[in-house]
Parts: C-alpha cells; structure tokens; sequence
C-alpha cells in the first residue's frame, strides 16, 4: 500500500504532513462573480485530521468554496479560519503560499517540461529541494526510482500520485482535492482512490475532497457536506445523508429513491404499499411525500397482484425490478439474489426496510 507504513516507521516521523492537522472554521461566506451568488452564507467546520467530502451537481459552488478555503479565491464577505488564524475575512486576504494548505487539481496540473522529482519539489523552497524530502514522498506514493521520468511517460494513476506528492511534499496542514480521481478510468479510479484514501487516513492529515459522485463521497468521507445553489443544505456521515435526508432532493441526490404519496395516519403514512412507518408521524391526516429507497423494497409473485413487473436491470452483484404499481406509478426495486420474476408477472410489493422519511407534499 504505496509504503507508507515503512517510511512513518522511520525515526518515529510522519512524512507528508505537519504535526499538528489543521481545523477549517468557514462562516458565513459569501462569494459572487456575474449574476447570483456562488456561495451563499456557507457555514462549515472541518474538525482537524477530519476527511470531509463536498458534494453537489455541478455548478453548486463546491469547487469554488474549495478555491476560496486554498485562497485562490477571494470571498466577498464572511471568514475562513485555519485553526486560529483568520485566512479571509474583511478587509484580510492571506496568500495562497501562506496558508500552508496542498491542493490537487482535476487535471493534476502537472508541468511536462519538469521531471517527476522537478515536480514534486516545486512548492519547496531551496533549502528543502536539497534533503531528502523528494525521494521521501515519491516513495510514500509508490513512485520510488521515477523521479528523472517525465510525466507524459508515465500512467493516469502514476500522474495523479505525482500531483498528491507536490500537494504532501511541503507538508501542509491540511489537503484539498477537487475531483482528484475523474480522469481516470473507472476500474483505476477506484484502486487510486482506495490507496489515497488509505494513505492520507494513515497520515491523520485533514482531508476536503471535492466530487459530485455519490459512491466515491460515501467511500472517501467521514463527513459529507452536501450543497445546492450555492448553500449546504445537510453536513452528515454517509449514514445520515443516505437515510435521514432533510429534503427530497437530497435524497434523490445521493441515490435512487421511491417517492411514495400518503396520508400520515396513527404511526406511519398511509399508502399503496400499505401502512409505512416514519420517522415523524405527528401530522395526522396530511398528505406526505415517503421517501423509499429500492433495497427497502421486496416483491413476492402473486398472481392476484396488484402489481406487474415492467423490466428488470441486472447487474451481476444485485437487480434492480421496475414495478408498475395499482395507482399507475413506477417504482424500483433492489435485490442482491437472482430475480425469480420476468416481466409482465404478477406481483405483490412491501416495505421491508426501517423507518422511512416523509416530507409535506407541497415541499
């Protein structure tokens, strides 16, 4: 695993990153180019050593909050803290080289003209080019002896450990990563992303990642701020995020989801699929949204069923069914084992799966 064990056993050092993980406090920070605002009253803190995920669609202004927190951006109004010490705020604006932050880039932003070593030791000063800092980090990434090689010779997953040793070679107080895996392909993706994960956990280094995929925010983040239109709407672990959403589009968001209309009633919502139980039921007699998601449903076949199997997704690890319900709408649902329907059968549909999420269907 890219011999980071063996170096941080080295004289009781941890190469890569400073002794004491940084804690980022942002409050209230605005950010406005042309038009609307980017970033609207953002609030957020990454605890020290912390792995924090930014996720959102495109255009929701995770890149450039990660851009203001590096100081290649400067906000309008608001404050960003590194533990301490104000970075941004009125009428302050610390330079990006004194921050003491690392940052990767989506497209790695490599110079082809440098060697892998010229690479890594080009946010060091001179005095540090000098040790052996560079071959430290190479090694911690699993490039040692590809130091006089020059980018282009080398592979996608080569190239973006190249970026993470320039990002960890000053040893920075925390690490910014924006999209650090999206060029590359998808089987190596996730190997690299799995060994960075490893590694930058080993180091204890605080963590923010940029992404707008779902699976890699879940598999990366111990917590995941989500943001839409220039907000953070919800800051949870995976578990919170996935099942206890504070809205529909969240949900919706971080995977697939049924949305089911009821009536709260005594205990749960009253719908198609029967009495559902949720997580708020003191709305009695109001008409609901319930939030499912697919593995918390099961089919039974029935020839007296009320619903019919439209199609059916298989993926080898599980299946996704497409089910017409009596009131005419589709819903989804996952199973890991093989389906023992086919399209057109009868079936019956049930809610198997903990409390679900309901929200007023006006909202």
């Amino acid at each position: 695993m890219l011999g980071v064990l063996n170096i941080a056993r080295r004289a009781n050092r941890r190469p890569g990153v400073s002794e004491s993980p940084a804690r980022i406090e942002i409050v209230d920070v605005r950010r406005r180019f042309d038009g609307p605002d980017v970033l609207n009253d953002v609030t957020l803190t990454v605890a020290s050593g912390e792995s924090m995920v930014l996720l959102g669609p495109s255009g929701c202004g995770k890149t450039t909050l990660l851009r203001s927190i590096a100081g290649l951006e400067r906000i309008d109004s608001g404050s960003i803290a590194i533990d301490d010490e104000i970075v941004s705020g009125p009428g302050r604006h610390v330079r990006p080289e004194h921050r003491h932050i690392g940052m990767v880039f989506q497209d790695w932003a490599l110079f082809p003209h440098l060697t892998v070593a010229d690479n890594v030791a080009f946010g060091l000063n001179k005095a540090e080019r000098d040790t052996a800092r560079v071959a430290e980090t190479l090694e911690l990434v699993g490039l040692a002896g590809l130091g006089d090689r020059r980018p282009a010779t080398l592979s996608g997953g080569q190239q973006q450990r190249v970026a993470l040793a320039r990002a960890l070679a000053p040893q920075p107080r925390a690490l910014l990563l924006d999209e650090p895996f999206s060029n590359l392909d998808t089987g190596l993706r996730v190997r690299v992303r799995n060994e960075v994960n490893a590694l930058l956990r080993s180091l204890g280094i605080t963590a923010v990642y940029v992404t707008h995929d779902q699976e890699e925010a879940f598999a990366l983040g111990d917590r995941i701020a989500v943001m839409m239109a220039g907000s953070v709407v919800q800051v949870g672990t995976p578990f919170e995020i996935y099942e206890r959403p504070v809205a529909a589009a969240i949900s919706d968001f971080v995977g697939e989801t049924n949305h089911i209309t009821g009536v709260m009633v005594d205990g749960g919502a009253d719908t198609c699929l029967g009495k559902v139980a949720v997580s708020a039921s003191d709305r009695i007699g109001q008409r609901v949204q319930v939030l499912i998601r697919p593995e918390h449903l099961a089919v039974t076949a029935d020839p007296e069923g009320a619903a019919s199997i439209e199609s059916i997704e298989y993926y080898g690890h599980d299946h996704v069914l497409r089910v017409r319900l009596a009131d005419g709408s589709l819903v989804a649902v996952r199973g890991a084992m093989a389906p023992s329907v086919t399209p057109g059968d009868r079936v019956v549909v049930r809610h198997t799966g903990p409390r679900s999420v309901a929200f007023d269907v006006d909202d």
